[in-house]
């Protein structure tokens, strides 16, 4: 997993610091080790609040309900197609994550953020909105059902876990992805959803790096100061 760029925002005494990391293109496995990796420094006040930013290769990931977890055809058939299956533990059930797709984990303390866990999981949704309006795809919320959806289509999709007031896992947004990997699970255990993408949607191919930098600027203003961020390349 290559090293990504990281963005320093400027605290303002109002709101905690935000570093946000941009992964790029990573194996699940191994952001997975790095989530829990910092949600322990972000526990020991080591680090700074933090949200990653990647791109997944080809994988289904399963949450802890198992009910949730459905396949739709044989999982080593799953790995004869080079898709990774990796059980977690987050909330929600089973999802795909797959190039084109933008996904981002917050490691974020939610006591400093003054925030409770659907408090915390409403704001996510809030991010995801005003991302999708930027790029020109207008969405929705569902009662009871997390994520953002455009009518009874789903475009993104929300598993939280929170430990210690401290967050990991997050939410993963369809921007340009091929959608036909949900074609072997039944995302999130609902039997009717369809899954969709901005690419679907308006069939505009808005570049990852555009969605990103749009992103960044609605992460920094929700969850810490309104301002410029600086930004270094690591090695």
């Amino acid at each position: 997993m290559r090293s990504g760029l990281v963005y320093m925002c400027l605290q303002d005494h109002k709101k905690p610091e935000l570093e946000i990391r941009d992964l790029g293109l990573t194996d699940y496995r191994q952001t997975l080790k790095l989530q829990k990796e910092l949600w322990q420094k972000r526990y020991d006040k080591k680090i700074v609040n933090t949200v990653l930013l990647v791109e997944h290769l080809p994988v289904i990931t399963l949450g802890v309900r198992e009910e949730k977890n459905k396949f739709l055809i044989d999982r080593k058939r799953l790995r004869e197609k080079n898709i990774d299956i990796v059980e977690i533990r987050r909330g929600g059930g089973a999802t795909a994550h797959n190039p084109g797709q933008l996904v981002l984990y917050p490691i974020l303390n939610l006591k400093e953020l003054k925030l409770g866990i659907s408090d915390y999981v409403h704001e996510l949704e809030s991010v995801t909105i005003k991302l999708l309006k930027e790029l020109n795809v207008e969405t929705n919320r569902k009662k009871g059902f997390p994520g953002i959806w455009i009518g009874e289509k789903k475009i993104a999709s929300v598993g939280v876990r929170v430990s210690r007031a401290v967050t990991f896992h997050g939410l993963a947004v369809n921007i340009y992805n091929d959608l036909s990997i949900f074609d072997n699970i039944i995302p999130c255990g609902l039997e009717s959803v369809k899954m969709t993408s901005v690419y679907r949607e308006t069939k505009v191919k808005h570049s990852m790096e555009k969605t990103k930098n749009i992103l960044r600027e609605i992460l920094i203003e929700t969850f810490s100061c309104k301002g410029t961020f600086d930004h270094e390349k690591k090695t």
